[in-house]
Order: C-alpha cells, then structure tokens, then sequence
C-alpha cells in the first residue's frame, strides 16, 4: 500500500470490501438453487394469514436468485405462540425458513406474557405486506347496528378471540377498556375462519378481525347484512366503511387513548411480518428483504392480491426493526397498563 496515500487507501479498501461483499452476495444467490423455502403460519388454512402466504408463495420464488421452491406449512397453535417459538428456537437461520404470525405477539415478553418465549429484537424482519386495519362486526341476532346500541346494551356482547396476543384479541380488549363497552370475550378460536363460522352458528355474538381478512372471508354475510361493521380500530378511516366510527375518536380519557395508540394503531404496522430466525446471515435477511418488496411490486401478484381482496400496503423490513425497538422501550407504567389490559 506504500506511494497510495489516503484517498488510494480508500478507494483501494472499497474495492476490497466491494469484492467481499459480492463474493457473499453471490454465495447466497447460488445458496438458493434448487432450494425449497418454508413459509411457516402460524394458523389453519383459510383464514387471512394463510392466504396471504400462499399468494405470496406463488410469486416470492420468481424475484429469488436461483428460483426456489416456496411452499406454506401451517403450525397452528396458541394463537400463532407455536409458530414464532419455533422460528426463534427451533429453526435452522439458514434463510430456507420464514415465519408469518401475528405481530401482536411481539409485545408478548414485554408483558411477560406466559408461552412467549422469544425477544422480538432477536428475529431479522423481512417485511409485511400491509398495515393492520381491525373492523369489529356483529352479527343481525344482536339486534345492534351502532355503536351507540352497543354501549347501551343491558348485557355483555359475547365476542370471540384467537388467543391473548393475538391483534384481533387485543383489539376487542383494548375497545372494552377504553371505551367501555360491554363484551364477554371467548377465547381459543384458531383463526378468521373459526370465528366466522362461530359467529355463524350463533355460537358468538361477533368479532373483530382484521378488514382485509373480513372483506374476503365474510363477504356474503356482510352483503346480506347477518353481519354489521360497526366500528374501526385502525389509525385512519377505512374508505370502504364510510360512516363507521375510529375507536380513538371515542376513548374517554387520556389513558384509553394511549391505549388504542399503542396497543393498536403501533400494533397495525407490525400485524403482519415476516420474520426470520436469530443469526441468519446478513446476506440471505438482505436478498429476502429486496425480493420480498419486488414481489409486493410485481403485477402478477397485485393481480393475485386484488382477485382475493388483500390489502397491500407494506412495511418494510428495516421499518419492522424500528417498531420493535420503539416499544421495547415504552414507560414501565403504560408497560403494566398494557398488561392488565391484554393479558389478565
């Protein structure tokens, strides 16, 4: 290196570094030929989690390096608790496994939560495909079209929920909360399609479920009326749902706000990722990131996307992190709030 000087010195290091970096890069392309990657859900099939992945699955392989083979495996199980301990403490982070629950969960070991056995800042994140938008509908038996009718309901309104940690379960607590509103909350449904068909049979008065999920799944019964949308748990209103109220628009008090704030609208970024194991090499989390948004761009996919009625409004992986490290550092008192709220 002797007669470069400084700037020889550093465009000699880039060079170096940048040969580096493609020597790894084009190690993780070849890593992926004639590969099949698993994308793990952590709830039956059916319900939108599921089909979200299997379309994903039949684009993600075109826009990888080498073209793999991408197929889904549902791992239900404790509201999604099952899948994400396995990715953190089961799978290989070789980048041949990605996990898709619910992003409520990652809240779980700031709230102690019991079964959450992971820390949320330990997954590498390789994207989601939308925000989170909960809609909470009730079924023509209630004889409740309003929210104004469900505040004045004499007896609790029997809801049905995936499991604590779950975005549709917290939502329904955290509107009991903040805006006190009478509901008997059952527990343990799998999943979207579980609920609708309790909400079917008359087993459950309602439920609130994610739009998206709703839109595709309970189209009929939303267009012969034997279910109501009649409120949004979602930052901003949804364009389809005109008239239907926000939930933080009728919290009552300063802490109910901050309640739907963070237990929600922070939650709707985080709804639905991606996520890969602890440790998996930089380069793979990299590779899986790009070809996850050109994925979300591709036209064949929205096509897909649009037929089943899924919303596309991604967070990126980097994005996804941020979120994470936010609330893991949230004030020790809204910590304990949230707590009593979700999980006792």
């Amino acid at each position: 290196m002797r007669g470069l000087g400084v700037r020889g010195l550093t465009v000699a290091l880039g060079i170096t570094l940048g040969v580096l970096l493609a020597g790894h890069l084009g190690a993780d392309e070849a890593f992926y030929r004639g590969r099949t990657i698993r994308l793990v859900v952590g709830y039956p099939p059916g319900g939108g989690f599921d089909v979200y992945s299997r379309v994903l699955a039949r684009h993600l392989g075109r826009h990888i390096p080498g073209g793999p083979t991408v197929v889904v495996e549902n791992m239900p199980g404790a509201g999604g608790l099952v899948a994400a301990n396995h990715l953190y403490r089961v799978a290989r982070p070789d980048g041949l496994g990605i996990g898709h629950f619910t992003g409520g969960l990652l809240l779980g070991p700031l709230l102690q939560q019991p079964g959450a056995d992971f820390d949320a800042r330990g997954f590498e994140y390789v994207g989601a495909p939308s925000r989170e938008q909960i809609a909470c509908a009730l079924s023509r038996a209630t004889g409740i079209v309003s929210i104004g009718g469900w505040r004045a309901s004499r007896t609790p309104v029997t809801m049905g929920g995936t499991g604590p940690g779950t975005a549709q379960e917290s939502a329904t607590r955290i509107v009991r909360a903040a805006l006190d509103l009478p509901i008997r909350i059952v527990s343990g449904y799998r999943g979207t399609a579980d609920l609708r068909l309790a909400v079917d049979s008359g087993e459950l008065a309602g439920a609130c479920v994610n739009w998206s999920s709703m839109r595709s799944g309970w189209s009929e019964v939303l267009r012969t009326g034997e279910v109501t949308v009649v409120l949004a748990v979602a930052a901003r209103p949804i364009p389809e749902l005109p008239g239907v109220p926000l939930a933080i628009d009728l919290t009552r008090t300063p802490e109910g706000r901050r309640l739907v704030e963070v237990g929600v609208h922070d939650q709707g970024a985080l709804a639905r990722p991606y996520v890969l194991p602890p440790g998996t090499p930089p380069g793979r989390v990299q590779l899986l990131r790009e070809a996850f948004r050109a994925t979300l761009d591709d036209a064949a996919f929205r096509a897909e996307a649009e037929r089943a009625r899924l919303d596309i409004d991604p967070v990126s992986g980097e994005d996804l992190g941020t979120v994470v490290e936010r609330l893991s550092a949230l004030e020790p008192a809204l910590v304990r709030r949230l707590r009593a709220v979700l999980l006792e």
